[in-house]
């Protein structure tokens, strides 16, 4: 069965939801809730596939703790790939690999990763 949904919690909600306003839509995501204490993306144009909802957390992340190591966003072209990279980087975010292939991984596997501002680690990927 697919993902209906992931939560992720974030240290302050107003500047991921700053962060992923800009980011999501890139990823093929829209705007489906905001309220006081948590915002959401959906899949565009009514699209099946995973929603992604962010709370306010507690505790700051750290990538080596329990729960999620990254989130990686399937995207149609190597283009994409790059666009993504460089808006990541325009909005402050850490490039932890520019865009390359990646031999290691069941080809083809274009990516690049990078962290949001509280340190998840994103990937976008295309698989052509």
């Amino acid at each position: 069965m697919p993902v209906g949904h992931i939560g992720i919690n974030v240290s302050n909600l107003e500047a991921s939801y700053s962060y992923y306003s800009v980011l999501m839509p890139l990823l093929s995501h829209e705007p489906f809730l905001t309220d006081e204490d948590q915002f959401a993306f959906r899949p565009a144009d009514n699209k099946r596939g995973t929603y992604l909802f962010f709370y306010a957390g507690q505790d700051a992340y750290h990538p080596e703790s329990a729960g999620l190591q990254h989130l990686a966003f399937m995207v149609p072209t190597r283009l994409k790939v790059d666009e993504v990279t460089v808006v990541a980087r325009d909005l402050g975010s850490e490039i932890i690999h520019l865009p390359q292939e990646w031999p290691d991984y069941p080809p083809p596997y274009y990516a690049s990763f990078w962290t949001d501002p509280d340190g998840i680690m994103l990937e976008a990927v295309c698989h052509k």
